[in-house]
């Protein structure tokens, strides 16, 4: 559970940022604004820094669902301790990675889109951060998929204990459920990762980043819906905190009447 909530929090924040660079863009529109205000910068740093923990926090779901199935006996991989200390790791590289692009200067404003990022080209900045974020954690969660796939067939190909084996395969749904996340990233991602393979060779079309954010904004949106859908935790802890707090309001609100009435 601390590590979905990890998750959460992780695309709570990177949504946040998103939400509030998409709100200043439009008011920079609406007023035909051409410099940057004060925390442009910033924003494009959390942006940078808030996307590699969420997709870090990906893979530590889907590295701690192969461990417990793979070495059950290893209690240490799934203590609190043990996935605090991976939490803090991702949160540490996250958020230190890219402070080396904002102090350089790489981090600049694009006039024509409204925002801060790094200019779409063949730069080592644009190829480090497109590994960080998107190439090492994607492909190592994809492989592990694959990995603990194979493992569960072998397992069912085998006397395998039934405990043991039904365990296994909820693992492997709950596996499959981060799969669909990352799928969902991928693929609203393509337009981000078709610009910057054009920029490698030509310039991309003027307004690249709004498409290119537009669809990253959109993923965002579809991966929180999906995040609620497929984590029943998640999804009866909010419930609970709703019906709990309408339950509080509905007799005030009848006492309310009632005194009103009377």
């Amino acid at each position: 559970m601390m590590l979905i909530a990890n998750s959460c929090l992780a695309e709570l924040i990177c949504a946040s940022d998103s939400l509030g660079m998409s709100i200043l863009t439009l008011r920079n529109d609406l007023q035909q604004i051409p410099y940057p205000d004060s925390m442009c910068i910033f924003r494009g740093y959390l942006s940078y820094a808030s996307c590699a923990v969420m997709n870090y926090s990906f893979l530590l779901q889907a590295i701690y669902r192969y461990v417990i199935v793979v070495y059950p006996n290893y209690l240490i991989f799934q203590s609190t301790r043990f996935q605090l200390f991976f939490i803090c790791v991702t949160w540490t590289f996250g958020f230190v990675y890219p402070i080396g692009f904002m102090s350089n200067g790489n981090i600049t404003y694009d006039v024509d889109n409204q925002i801060c990022q790094i200019p779409l080209g063949l730069s080592f900045s644009m190829i480090f951060v497109a590994f960080c974020i998107y190439t090492i954690p994607i492909s190592i969660i994809i492989l592990v998929y694959f990995k603990l796939v194979r493992y569960v067939k072998t397992m069912s190909n085998l006397v395998t204990p039934v405990n043991t084996l039904i365990r296994a395969r909820r693992e492997l749904n709950m596996f499959r459920r981060i799969v669909i996340l990352v799928t969902i990233l991928v693929i609203l991602g393509i337009p981000y990762i078709t610009f910057i393979c054009m920029s490698f060779f030509t310039s991309p079309p003027k307004y690249h980043l709004r498409i290119a954010c537009s669809a990253v904004y959109v993923s965002l949106a579809c991966m929180i819906i999906a995040l609620f859908q497929l984590t029943p935790p998640l999804k009866i802890s909010i419930m609970k905190l709703i019906n709990g707090r309408l339950n509080k309001i509905t007799p005030t609100v009848a006492f309310t009447i009632g005194k009103t009435n009377a």
